[in-house]
């Protein structure tokens, strides 16, 4: 029986960062891992796979629609859905085979096999029981679905069937119009699928501020994305070509079908703990399978922690790699804490979505006062030149203190962006802090600056 420190159940974002972080920090550590590669889903199954083919559809977007704008005259490339497949797996290959050399340079053992947790203190994998001062759960999330949808990774299929399709469809339906859903829908319409979204609320991105909701929404219909919103799925029959979907407007009795080659179901995941034995050791769950943890991620069992997509909060790798670093000094002794208030969010379509704080639905909500920077990308040298003008950035910040409360990108390298909000929101700064701030000329930076100075007395170059 091995001794240690602490034993990480996990290797995806927020498992693997703690298990390294606590190796940094002077602590015996393993990581238990049933894949066999590291990374978890993000890595094998979700982020890195899914941006490798975003960026190889948008790749073939700018080729056969600004190549020649450009002055660059070829002949408009094929696709060679194979290649592009393997292009994917060689990216998720470099990434997971990255993670197993940090592994040894940092001396955390790799427990390989599903992990089980017979006792507090013990965790057991492939046969062998192990003891450890403190177990983090950190086992990510899995694939949800509806009634009257089975998933069969062929025809039906998760957002792990989707990056492994044996052909493009000819006409793709997704379930749900969140980020998952939307972000690969927009990989098979560049691709030539006829693409349909249907979402039970009323509006895409639920969540999400309102007004840059239905700006992206436009834009997605431009690409050549369909909507159907307000409704509810009610089943997906296989058929010999396909799938047939029967939908309806919600609360309604009323019913039409579409078919389809193929079925996303992109509605949403759910925490994975299977085979933990949790209920049997008494660790607190949520209705919604979420593991309950106090402010310094512990469960009511002591010697057990939990992070990540298993534990409530919103389901993205670099909460889970923030939740594993803070835990690990917890337990090192030092005062880990994550900021779950400037998390932000992206969705890698073109262009991208990016978010952080306070929405104004959100402030209304609360009746809290506020005022809004907007910014078009129209107004940003930058863009133009780069066929990148739609979208805008809008700031939000406190209306007696200039305090930013939250900012909402959609345009050229949002994900980037946003970065430079958080950064503010972290130190406390007001939106004139950004606006005094010096931007180089010309980036798409600027749109950010132009928006803070739209809380004041205003953009220049709108």
């Amino acid at each position: 029986m091995s001794t240690y420190d602490v034993i990480v159940i996990g290797a995806g974002p927020g498992g693997y960062v703690c298990a390294i972080r606590c190796a940094q920090l002077g602590l015996k550590t393993a990581c238990a891992e049933g894949r066999e590669t590291l990374g978890g889903t993000c890595l094998n199954a979700g982020c890195i796979p899914s941006k490798a083919l975003l960026h190889a559809s948008h790749s073939l977007y700018e080729a056969t629609h600004n190549f020649a704008r450009m002055g660059l005259k070829t002949t408009a490339p094929k696709v060679e859905w194979d290649a592009m497949l393997a292009y994917k797996d060689d990216a998720i290959s470099q990434n997971t085979k990255g993670i197993e050399f940090l592994f040894r340079k940092n001396k955390v053992d790799w427990l390989k096999g599903w992990a089980s947790i017979p006792a507090a203190g013990q965790v057991s994998v492939a046969g062998q029981t192990h003891e450890a001062r403190a177990i983090v759960i950190a086992t990510g999330s899995d694939s949800a679905t509806i009634p009257g949808v089975e998933i069969d990774e062929r025809t039906v299929v998760s957002s792990t069937g989707a990056l492994e399709l044996q052909k493009i469809p000819g006409k793709l339906l997704v379930i749900g119009a969140g980020v998952i859903g939307l972000e690969l829908g927009s990989v098979y319409s560049r691709l030539g699928s006829e693409v349909t979204v249907i979402e039970f609320q009323d509006r895409i991105l639920p969540g999400a501020d309102g007004e840059i909701a239905g700006t992206f929404r436009k834009i997605l219909g431009k690409q050549g994305l369909k909507f159907i919103t307000g409704a509810a799925v009610r089943k997906v029959d296989a058929t010999e070509t396909g799938a047939r979907t029967t939908y309806g407007p919600h609360g309604s009795n009323e019913e039409a079908t579409l078919e389809t080659d193929t079925v996303l179901v992109a509605t949403g995941r759910r925490p994975f703990t299977r085979g933990l034995e949790l209920d049997r050791l008494g660790v607190n769950c949520s209705k919604g399978g979420q593991i309950v943890t106090d402010s310094r991620y512990a469960t009511n069992v002591d010697g057990i922690y939990a992070i990540g997509d298993c534990v409530d909060g919103p389901m993205l790798a670099h909460k889970a790699e923030d939740e594993g670093m803070a835990v690990a000094e917890n337990l090192a002794g030092q005062a880990g804490h994550v900021n779950h208030d400037v998390i932000p969010g992206v969705i890698y379509t073109h262009p991208e979505v990016a978010s952080v704080g306070e929405t104004e639905e959100s402030l209304k909500e609360r009746g809290r006062a506020y005022k809004a920077g907007r910014f078009s990308f129209m107004g940003n040298g930058r863009a133009k030149a780069t066929f990148s003008s739609d979208g805008l950035v809008k700031l939000l910040a406190d209306a007696g203190t200039d305090r930013i409360l939250g900012c909402h990108i959609i345009g050229p390298a949002a994900g980037d962006l946003i970065h430079e909000v958080c950064v503010a929101m972290e130190f406390g700064a007001a939106a004139e802090d950004l606006a005094r701030t010096c931007h180089a000329h010309p980036t798409y930076s600027e749109a950010v600056r132009e928006a803070a100075l739209a809380c004041g007395d205003g953009a220049i170059h709108a």
